[in-house]
């Protein structure tokens, strides 16, 4: 089993900048890649970045070039550097985990809200 625990989500303005973090515990070696979902409001659950245990990372269009996703293995956290914010990336944040016995973790999501 592994638990997911986000950080960071808040009200920020337009152009700003926050810093989303993933705490893991439990069974972190059995974590094949993880990465981080938004959904917002009547819109499905949509893939923003992911991070291999091999350091690789893939980035959806929509946040390519303002995102970056990277981890900290001594600290077994996940981050999400979000830049050049916009209204559209209003959403409530999830962290994910897969394994790789092919077991799907979420967090509980934190919510990220940019607006004037």
């Amino acid at each position: 089993q592994v638990q997911l625990v986000e950080s960071g989500g808040g009200l920020v303005q337009p152009g700003g900048s926050l810093r989303l973090s993933c705490a893991a515990s439990g069974s972190i070696l059995s974590i094949k890649a993880m990465g981080w979902f938004r959904q917002a409001p009547g819109k499905q659950r949509e893939l923003v970045a992911v991070i291999t245990s091999g350091g690789s990372t893939n980035y959806a269009d929509s946040v390519k070039g303002r995102f970056i996703i990277s981890r900290d293995n001594a600290k077994n956290t996940m981050y999400l550097q979000m830049n050049s914010l916009k209204p559209l990336d209003t959403a409530v944040y999830y962290c994910n985990a897969d394994s790789w016995m092919g077991e799907d973790y979420w967090g509980k999501g934190t919510l990220v809200t940019v607006s004037s």
